[in-house]
């Protein structure tokens, strides 16, 4: 039974930030430190991105207000309500690429929004970051603005731009903001609010780690810089961006690195180098559950319930970072390659406040991080790894410095499911299944790799085991880095026996993409043909979409590998991109004529026997 004591467990706040006038002077203030403007809805949850920022500016004893999507598309009034604040605009298009958030594979608009209340489409702009700082300068053209989250990081120097099919400037040159805050904000945030205390304000802050900016002052600069091509001379010459490509990623792999500078509108686009990765402190520290009210602003009662926080509510996050470097995904660029894990103590801690919380009915829906089994690794020797340019610890094969110990993480759940309340714990991240596989039997021992497969399979699977291998074919495999299908296959069976052992009979349900750079037709026929083999069910699958600033976009926009130069195929075209997706459903009856066609065409009538 909940009892008033139990319900206000280490929570320290019994507020929303204010996001109306009518709220602010409620609270009795007569001015606002710093305006948050978001292209989500409001939500107070540690998985909000504007919410922590928010939090974490409050600690440091400022008076925030948050605008949360506010209509560009009127007398702008919105953007009015709350006045000017006394520092600064601190503007995110939200928890996603607005882009991604409002168009399909297919270029087509999506009807929702997962971010909105009532999942309804249509509250923010595309190119949100741009279109708010726009209108903030045109308001406000005196007060500081500084642009953050995934859609300004991952658009931080010039990058392909698969929506207008055009190569792009930094965000900072399109929208015109002040400065970028890339990555996890929580430290440049918090140095950005201090250094606004002095009155050299403007220097402090270009010194300041994970802070981008655009000057036309050549004395900010210096030889020691990594000074990529110029935005002009890419725009002429595609191998210029290539080689401005390789120069970026293999700094930004790195642990220590150099600041960056990039030529372009007559100026220098600067971007400082991140601040070390997070320690345990820290992440505790911004872990922030016991800072925030857990829920939605009521505003939006009414309009229905919010898809985002609906799906994380009963997640926990335990880590930071990842080194899979699969190179379609923007994590690694945007929370980096090292891990930063949270003390068991305080991932315990919210398993106790989680299940204190009016909504919590027993199951905890996941305890992870972008992939589910990295917390608490890294390297056995760190002055090996402040070397390593690596874009995977993993691929193309384990790095023999990585401690991949999985009982940490296996102690944790063990202990999360004895917190009263805590019925069922399933793990909703993504499991990198290749860590788990080894011949050496006193390395599995040591590491517990099949001692967590086997915890996980008897406790924490709710029918479904969802992993990635993504591709079954070798070539476009390498192009993904990741691991090669044989691999899936041999984990597959250890799933399947570990299934036998815990008397469950659960599937195995593996994400997979089509239209990768370098996949052709032939590539899908032979996915669908071991998949068919293996007998998996293909549901949980996606065309692939160019976002910026990975080595998969990369591909897609030049045409061939920035490496190496080697030429490939690219499904550029909406009709090819939807033939490749359709073997995916070879299956259904509707789709058999085409397929079988698709097959004659390219010659395959061996294929096409196996399917069929």
């Amino acid at each position: 039974m909940k009892t008033p004591q139990s319900e206000d467990l280490n929570r320290k706040v019994n507020h929303f930030l204010p996001i109306t006038r009518k709220e602010i002077e409620f609270l009795g203030w007569d001015y606002v430190d710093v305006i948050l403007i978001s292209g989500d809805a409001y939500v107070d949850h540690p998985s909000f991105a504007a919410a922590v920022i928010g939090r974490v500016l409050e600690q440091q004893g400022l008076r925030v207000a948050i605008l949360p999507q506010p209509n560009w598309r009127d007398d702008l009034r919105d953007f009015k309500k709350l006045g000017a604040p006394r520092l600064f605009f601190g503007i995110t298009a939200g928890n996603m690429d607005s882009m991604v958030n409002h168009y399909t594979a297919y270029k087509r608009l999506r009807s929702d929004d997962a971010y909105t209340a009532g999942n309804v489409a249509g509250f923010r702009p595309d190119y949100a970051s741009v279109v708010y700082t726009k209108i903030v300068k045109q308001l406000f053209p005196n007060i500081p603005v500084i642009l953050g989250g995934v859609e300004a990081s991952m658009r931080r120097i010039s990058h392909y731009d698969y929506w207008s099919d055009t190569l792009k400037p930094s965000v900072l040159v399109d929208a015109g903001a002040d400065y970028l805050v890339y990555g996890m904000g929580e430290r440049p945030i918090v140095a950005i609010a201090e250094a606004f205390q002095n009155k050299n304000w403007n220097e402090e802050i270009r010194k300041i780690p994970q802070v981008a900016y655009f000057t036309k002052d050549k004395s900010d600069l210096n030889h020691d810089d990594l000074w990529l091509n110029s935005y002009e001379a890419e725009m002429q010459d595609k191998r210029k961006y290539a080689e401005s490509f390789v120069r970026f990623e293999r700094e930004s792999n790195q642990v220590q690195q150099r600041r960056i500078v990039q030529p372009t509108n007559r100026g220098w686009v600067v971007v400082n180098p991140p601040f070390p990765p997070a320690t345990t402190e820290e992440m505790d520290k911004f872990a922030m559950f016991d800072k925030m009210m857990n829920a939605p602003h009521p505003k939006y009662k009414k309009r229905g319930d919010i898809p985002a926080f609906e799906m994380i509510k009963n997640s926990i996050n335990i880590h930071r970072g990842c080194f899979g470097g699969c190179s379609f995904c923007a994590i690694a660029a945007h929370q980096g390659k090292q891990i930063a894990s949270r003390s068991e103590a305080s991932i315990l801690a919210e398993v106790r406040d989680l299940a204190q919380r009016d909504y919590f009915k027993g199951h905890i829906s996941d305890l992870g991080g972008p992939s589910a089994n990295m917390y608490q690794m890294h390297g056995r020797d760190s002055s090996l790894c402040i070397k390593c340019q690596r874009d995977s610890c993993i691929f193309p094969q384990k790095c023999k410095n990585l401690i991949a110990n999985h009982f940490p993480l296996i102690n944790l759940y063990k202990k999360a499911a004895l917190v009263s309340g805590v019925r069922h714990i399933t793990i909703g991240s993504g499991i990198r299944y290749d860590m788990l596989l080894t011949e050496d039997s006193a390395e599995d021992l040591a590491n517990g790799y099949t001692e967590y497969l086997n915890q996980v399979v008897a406790n924490h699977v709710s029918g479904r085991l969802k992993v990635a291998p993504e591709h079954t074919d070798p070539s476009v495999l390498k192009r993904m880095r990741k691991p090669d299908f044989r691999n899936f296959e041999l984990f597959l069976k250890r799933f399947q026996k570990a299934n036998r052992q815990a008397g469950k009979n659960q599937q195995l349900i593996p994400y997979l993409i089509s239209s990768f750079p370098g996949c052709t037709l032939e590539n899908m026929a032979q996915l669908a043909v071991k998949c068919k083999a293996n007998n998996l069910i293909t549901d949980q699958v996606q065309d692939f979409t160019p976002t910026p600033m990975t080595y998969a976009t990369a591909l897609y926009y030049l045409g061939f590998d920035p490496y190496t130069g080697e030429k490939i195929p690219v499904a550029r075209k909406v009709d090819d991109k939807r033939n490749q997706h359709l073997f995916f459903f070879y299956k259904k009856p509707e789709n058999r004529e085409r397929v079988s066609a698709l097959l004659t065409k390219i010659d395959r009538q061996d294929l096409k026997r196996k399917l069929f």
